[in-house]
């Protein structure tokens, strides 16, 4: 999810990185930025403050808990006047300007998280109208508003939009829908990555076939956000070509070509320019996230298997999004976040920041343990709390995309 801001991040500060802002091994917080009190992670939170932290709101609300007070009043807190969230603001007694701008992304993350905490319908009904006024022609959106528009910032935003209660085909400019928009970055099937997305056609209007649009169109094509459970199986396994594809054909191509992706090792590797080839472990997960939604179980349970063995390390390394990013695969999958391959993803993610505190379940009103190794919280989340996130998703989502 987070990863997928990796291009729009990119392009907005022209610095080239092997991994994107909210999950990058960060150095030391920026002599220029002072940490706030309520703020998950240790990195300088320029880039991705919001993002980071609304990934922990969801997947603590999806674990069954209730997120600090000072957690959430930091993200509102965020919010400019027009409704919008930018990445960062470190002095919110200043208006939103010219060097602090609300972008999509952070918006459509923070309208998820929002939701799903409840209580805020005023902020997040401003932030669901500031996203629908810089809609684009096409029907999609970019991560600037007025850019041009991406398969991964729209894919976000139909996410923030069904989780607020809003249907993505009823919103609309210049009579198109976002789901009118998705199938301009399907790379046909008969082409090299056939059902794939691209995050936006390269410089001679070619659609390239890229992993973290893929994964996010999934979510897209499908009406969900971060937060979903495993779908119904797709009727067809490979890649059916279909001239412009509907909704559901969109997502059924391009969950067989996360499949194919991972069929082998079970996970997705990452090379950029002047970056060693290595395992990409945010858009596996984000992979996991979108197989399982697609119904395709088998491939999604295999890379989270993988994940389990090897991202322990890449996520204590990165911080709350990455975090947040395994917790959110392994609810995808209905996997136990307590027992990572050793790591305790619950205990890791809350010690980011404030304590949370455990939500007493519906029909017992016992506690379940701050373990979290077991059950006992999948089924608080089981009982009704995963139903207050509302289907509203690494990597992050939403804006990035690899070459």
């Amino acid at each position: 999810m987070n990863v997928r801001r990796n291009a729009a991040v990119l392009a907005a500060i022209g610095v080239l990185a092997a991994a994107a802002p909210a999950t990058a091994a960060g150095p030391s917080p920026s002599a220029k930025v002072t940490l706030p009190a309520g703020l998950y992670g240790k990195a300088d939170p320029t880039y991705d403050g919001v993002w980071r932290q609304s990934l922990t709101l969801l997947a603590q609300r999806t674990l069954g808990y209730r997120p600090a007070a000072a957690a959430v009043d930091w993200l509102t807190g965020q919010q400019c006047a027009n409704g919008g969230f930018a990445a960062f603001r470190a002095d919110t007694a200043k208006a939103c300007d010219s060097k602090v701008v609300p972008d999509t992304n952070s918006t459509a993350a923070a309208v998820q998280a929002l939701h799903a905490v409840g209580g805020h319908g005023g902020a997040v009904a401003k932030a669901v109208d500031w996203l629908k006024s810089v809609q684009g022609k096409d029907g999609g959106w970019g991560y600037n508003p007025g850019g041009p528009s991406d398969s991964n910032s729209t894919s976000v935003v139909i996410g923030a939009l069904a989780a607020a209660g809003t249907d993505p085909a009823d919103v609309r400019k210049s009579g198109k829908s976002p789901y009118d928009a998705l199938p301009g970055w399907a790379v046909p099937c008969d082409q090299d990555g056939g059902g794939a997305l691209a995050f936006q056609p390269d410089k001679k209007g070619k659609l390239v076939a890229n992993a973290d649009a893929t994964a996010a169109g999934v979510l897209g094509a499908l009406g969900k956000g971060f937060v979903t459970e495993a779908g119904k199986a797709p009727a067809r396994t490979g890649c059916a070509e279909a001239g412009h594809p509907d909704r559901t054909r969109l997502a059924d191509n391009a969950g067989a070509y996360l499949a194919a992706a991972v069929a082998r090792s079970g996970h997705l590797r990452s090379s950029l320019p002047g970056a060693k080839d290595q395992p990409d472990f945010g858009n596996t997960a984000d992979t996991v996230v979108a197989l399982a939604a697609d119904g395709r179980t088998g491939p999604a349970k295999k890379a989270y298997a993988w994940l389990e063995k090897n991202a322990s390390q890449w996520a204590a390394q990165s911080g709350p999004a990455a975090y947040a990013q395994l917790i959110l695969a392994g609810h995808a999958v209905g996997a136990q976040p307590g027992e990572f391959g050793g790591t305790s993803l619950v205990r890791a993610l809350n010690a980011q920041g404030p304590a949370p505190e455990m939500e007493q379940a519906a029909e017992d009103g016992t506690k379940a343990s701050d373990d979290d190794s077991h059950t006992g919280v999948w089924w608080i989340a089981g009982v009704g709390l995963v139903a207050g996130v509302g289907i509203g998703f690494l990597l992050s989502g939403r804006r990035k995309r690899r070459p």
